[in-house]
């Protein structure tokens, strides 16, 4: 296998770094790589400079199609190449730059192209791309998170609208979108992967709907729950056929599957780990040193299973199982990252919020315990990977 760019990936790698360079807002110019809903969360901010700064890169990046850069020419998007989408996400983690249009432009957008009406289409997909709509997505549910054919929230047919009733949860970002997408009960008598749809809420301020915060034990802010009291949807919104949802919602397209974003970000923070330990003159334990060179091999092989799937999505090759090693690896590398800084720092890091380099870590490794669970949790890629990789039978 070839690490090295052809001619025409390192001329458009140039291009990416060109542009991040003249245009990246300096409030993303950290060393600690791009936050999590950074634009989504700017966009909404009560910081001027905040809003100003999401306002900015959305713009460089919209002159390009860069905000939707897998989505095809026709659709508004950059209609890029694995590859060129590969090195783009490399560059954005790498430099700290958020990616913009968060849920709507990774998971909706896709789906509407596919399974939307024409009129679905020409209204929401501009808006996603423009900035002006950010979707949060609504599927899990207090008794379905990883069996999520087992949601409860139901939709009932009246007249011209569904009426919803029920509960989301873990709803990520509601508090800063203007939208959310929802996976319903239409039919509470089929079987449970059947009787679902997938509905457009286009104004998560619509009567009877109410997103209350999930604060984490960090007291940061990310997750909400999403109550729905008679919420009324246009039935025009429904995306594909009532009672297939389901199936709707599997296709999303995940055109970014090599988790390039999480390898790099993996190398930030032992390369940075490192740093912080010998600025702070601190001398890890042997243990400790040993699992520092543990985590920095990890890193190493992290890249290489992003290499594999973006190797075989330009042989036109759909990830599967392999997207699911790469999830697996990367959430619980995540946390072994964090948990060996803390140990490396000793009791220093016990002071986890008082700015300090130690205290960095002990609060990242706070906030990666939703990593084995959000996305889909470590047990279920591991069903994955047994059963579609290793051919063993479900049990």
């Amino acid at each position: 296998m070839d690490w090295d760019d052809s001619p025409q990936q390192a001329k458009f790698r140039a291009e990416v770094r060109a542009v991040i360079e003249k245009h990246l807002p300096e409030r993303y110019r950290s060393g600690d790589g791009p936050e999590e809903r950074a634009w989504e969360f700017d966009r909404k901010s009560d910081d001027p400079a905040a809003r100003e700064a999401a306002i900015e890169w959305q713009q460089a990046l919209t002159s390009r199609k860069w905000v939707a850069p897998e989505w095809p020419a026709e659709f508004g998007g950059a209609g890029l190449t694995p590859d060129e989408q590969f090195i783009l996400n490399q560059e954005f983690a790498a430099s700290g730059a958020p990616g913009v249009g968060g849920s709507g432009v990774r998971l909706l957008g896709p789906t509407l192209i596919v399974h939307g009406s024409q009129a679905q289409k020409e209204k929401y997909l501009p808006a996603i791309l423009n900035g002006e709509t950010a979707w949060a997505q609504g599927y899990s549910e207090p008794g379905a998170g990883s069996d999520l054919a087992s949601l409860q929230t139901a939709a009932k047919r009246d007249g011209d609208d569904f009426v919803v009733n029920g509960q989301k949860i873990w709803t990520s970002g509601a508090h800063t979108a203007d939208a959310i997408f929802a996976l319903v009960r239409t039919d509470p008598n089929a079987p449970k992967h059947r009787g679902i749809s997938f509905l457009l809420i286009d104004n998560i301020k619509t009567p009877g709907l109410s997103v209350r915060p999930l604060i984490d034990m960090g007291e940061h802010h990310y997750f909400n729950e999403t109550f729905f009291e008679d919420v009324r949807v246009p039935a025009g919104n429904l995306v594909g056929e009532e009672n297939r949802g389901w199936y709707v919602a599997m296709t999303l397209l995940d055109f970014e599957r090599s988790n390039i974003s999480a390898a790099v970000g993996a190398r930030r923070t032992i390369n940075a780990l490192i740093e912080d330990l010998r600025e702070a003159g601190v001398t890890p334990s042997d243990a400790a040193r040993g699992a520092i060179a543990d985590r920095y091999v990890e890193t190493e092989v992290m890249f290489n299973f992003s290499f594999r799937i973006i190797s075989m999505q330009n042989r036109g090759i759909i990830p599967n199982y392999e997207a699911s090693t790469s999830k697996l690896f990367a959430s619980e590398l995540n946390q072994r990252l964090a948990l060996t800084a803390t140990r490396a720092f000793g009791l220093a890091a016990s002071r986890w919020d008082d700015g300090s380099a130690a205290g960095k870590y002990t609060n990242s490794y706070i906030r990666m315990v939703p990593a084995t669970i959000r996305g889909g949790t470590s047990e279920v890629q591991r069903n994955v990977i047994a059963t579609r990789g290793l051919g063993l039978p479900r049990g």
